[in-house]
């Protein structure tokens, strides 16, 4: 199948002339700089690098993708936002979502004035494609975000292939749980798919969650258009550091490590939650937390908090149903004393 990207873009995107700082006319780091009006005192006076260069041929080099595929964001949130300011035309254009879902596409779409359908997922927390079938053909539905695994339910998503195969807009693919899934990242499918955004985090797995640094793998096509709209400098140099320091060899090794034993902790919580009288339903997970119907979520979160155990009260959006995040093994051990005491 046949894709024109530039057909997708916004036209004022496409006619955009971008903000050129300083750091775009010189790219050294050595020198004396009197460019940017910065103060000549003090350890963070300078401008960080606006296209985090080091991060991005760290990633390149452990991922075997190219640099130029490669986009930073403030946070996935940010490389969300950006696609909708992109792609879509306030007013005009629409994005598809399937809920349950994680809940930045649909303020996103309300904040850029972005039609939003809402999809719900069948009751397998997966796509209906006959229910889908009829807006692959909508020449106003822009993107289709898939979150997969997804929040809140943790499963992995099947039928992304038959999408990719059969829409001609944007394949939005957010993979912020990726590392702790069996499945294989679809960051890997960039070349064969130019209009696929495969977004992914240090938030999660890497443990990075107060830094904000989000990652997009695309076309250098779109990466390009990702760098046209961004503001100047949307990632600080302390932040940039951050992420170096876990990109050496040592902390990815303790990573690694870390996911492991979240995997084996969850293993454990789930064996020690099903003989639980309060626990009707355990879904199945390919991610760093559980979802859990119980017979009163409402009151079992209260409960839980007033004993300073916090986990995510989510009978608003699938019914009776809590999510906890798998924590460190004495955390967990907490929390399961916590619900073995609860009494309704």
């Amino acid at each position: 199948m046949e894709i024109n990207i530039q057909n997708l873009i916004r036209k004022n995107i496409l006619d955009l002339k971008p903000y050129s700082s300083a750091r775009d006319e010189f790219e050294g780091e050595n020198g004396i700089f009197l460019d940017a009006n910065e103060n000549p005192f003090g350890e963070l006076n300078r401008y960080p690098d606006p296209y985090q260069r080091k991060i991005k041929q760290k990633l390149s080099t452990i991922n075997q993708i190219a640099a130029e595929h490669i986009f930073l964001g403030n946070g996935s949130d940010e490389v969300i936002d950006l696609a909708f300011r992109i792609f879509c035309e306030p007013g005009k254009d629409k994005v598809l979502t399937f809920s349950p879902t994680y809940g930045m596409y649909e303020v996103s779409a309300n904040i850029n004035n972005v039609e939003l359908i809402d999809m719900a997922l069948n009751n397998d927390f997966q796509i209906d494609l006959e229910t889908l079938k009829p807006y692959l053909n909508d020449a106003n539905l822009k993107i289709i975000f898939i979150c997969s695994p997804n929040n809140p339910t943790g499963n992995s998503i099947k039928t992304v292939d038959y999408i990719l195969e059969n829409f001609k807009g944007i394949v939005f693919i957010d993979e912020a749980y990726i590392d702790f899934s069996p499945e294989e990242s679809f960051r890997n499918q960039i070349k064969n798919y130019p209009n696929i955004i495969v977004s992914q985090t240090f938030s999660k797995a890497w443990g990075m969650a107060s830094v904000r640094v989000g990652i997009a793998y695309a076309s250098e096509e779109i990466i390009k258009f990702y760098n046209k709209v961004k503001p100047p400098y949307n990632i600080s140099q302390p932040n940039q550091n951050a992420i170096l320091k876990i990109l050496d060899d040592d902390h990815i090794k303790l990573v690694s490590e870390n996911i492991n034993l979240i995997l084996s902790e969850k293993k454990n919580l789930i064996q020690s939650l099903r003989p639980l009288d309060l626990v009707k339903k355990i879904y199945p997970s390919d991610t760093n937390f559980i979802l859990m119907e119980v017979e009163n979520a409402d009151g079992i979160y209260q409960k839980l908090v007033e004993e300073n155990v916090i986990v995510r009260n989510r009978n608003s959006v699938i019914k009776n149903c809590l999510r906890i995040t798998v924590g460190s093994p004495e955390e967990n051990k907490k929390l399961i004393e916590t619900l073995r005491k609860i009494k309704f």
